[in-house]
């Protein structure tokens, strides 16, 4: 396939060159099996108006997902992770390789609505917030029909906005990894993502994100996160993240994560959020769908027992974390990669 599929935009619509934004994007990618999924992603970014200055796929520790994408991509600049394998080690390439001041990440599992890049980096030039990374909402496209089971409140194991998430503009603790930005020399200053809270290969170990946007802030003061719901991207959803059993793996990973995160920024910042969610968000809907289940939605009793079975699990893992990683001083950081 030739580089013709960047051309989709009229020559109308096409911004010319003078019309891009000072943005870095970087995709990262690690397996042939998303082949078309990575070829959409990229295409979408493309396709924004207007673009990027730059776009970057990182591959992780893969020779031949590299030649494929340096054969079939020519507008695009190919790097090799340079890092340990995982995640954050590709993430970590493509901010260095970074030449804007922003640095923009989109999952290679995800397409980027019209409108998403410039709404991401909006909130930048706003003259009365210390904006240090944004973060848009990210919308599940399920492969089939959405699990009835599943509560919205926890649309995060499949690595989605969830319920509790504020409805328009507002300041986050952390954004979702797969659309975010961030200021790229900042990011670099405060030592880039943490290997050791971060993803590797098909585990399901995140964070990464949450630990590098605590220590963002905590370099400047005053300094804010902020999600922004109009920068939309859709998010592939596969079959294997619809199973019972994979909503209770990750709920586990999850809770093993916030105590690594714990380990690094301290409870007070590393739990900020979660407070927050099982104090008023998952009460609120468990209500909710009680009401529900009371006027014979028999889904709702479902989405209750999951919710009460996965905070459960998520409570677990990190009681188990905290004896793997014992609290350490506040912000400190061991990075690879």
């Amino acid at each position: 396939m030739s580089d013709s599929l960047f051309h989709a935009q009229t020559a109308e619509e096409a911004p010319g060159d003078d019309a891009k934004l000072a943005v870095s994007v970087v995709i990262c990618a690690y397996t042939e099996q998303r082949w078309e999924q990575t070829r959409a992603a990229i295409e979408s970014v493309f396709n924004q108006i207007p673009r990027p200055v730059q776009v970057l796929l990182v591959v992780d520790h893969n020779a031949g997902l590299a030649a494929r994408a340096r054969r079939e991509f020519s507008r695009v600049t190919v790097l090799d992770n340079g890092g340990p394998p995982g995640l954050c080690g590709a993430r970590n390439t493509g901010l260095r390789a970074a030449t804007e001041p922003i640095t923009a990440f989109l999952d290679d599992d995800a397409e980027a609505r019209t409108g998403w890049l410039a709404s991401l980096v909006q909130p930048y030039s706003r003259p009365d917030v210390d904006v240090v990374a944004t973060g848009g909402s990210v919308r599940p496209w399920w492969q089939g029909h959405r699990p009835r089971w599943l509560p919205p409140t926890f649309d995060w194991v499949v690595g989605c906005s969830y319920l509790g998430l504020p409805e328009s503009v507002g300041r986050v603790r952390n954004p979702i990894g797969a659309n975010m930005s961030l200021r790229t020399r900042l990011a670099l200053d405060v030592g880039g993502f943490n290997a050791s809270v971060g993803q590797r290969g098909g585990n399901l170990q995140r964070c990464d994100e949450t630990e590098l946007a605590i220590r963002l802030t905590a370099s400047r003061p005053k300094s804010v996160v902020l999600y922004v719901p109009a920068a939309t991207v859709d998010h592939h959803v596969g079959r294997e993240r619809l199973k019972f059993s994979y909503f209770l793996r990750r709920c586990w990973h999850e809770g093993l994560s916030k105590a690594a995160v714990v380990r690094l920024a301290g409870a007070s910042a590393g739990l900020e959020q979660e407070r927050r969610h099982v104090a008023v968000v998952i009460p609120a809907t468990l209500l909710r769908d009680l009401r529900c289940g009371a006027t014979g939605d028999s889904a709702a009793f479902m989405r209750m027992t999951v919710a009460i079975g996965g905070l459960a699990v998520v409570t677990a893992g990190y009681l188990t974390g905290r004896t793997r990683y014992p609290v350490r001083s506040s912000h400190g950081h061991d990075l690879a990669g």
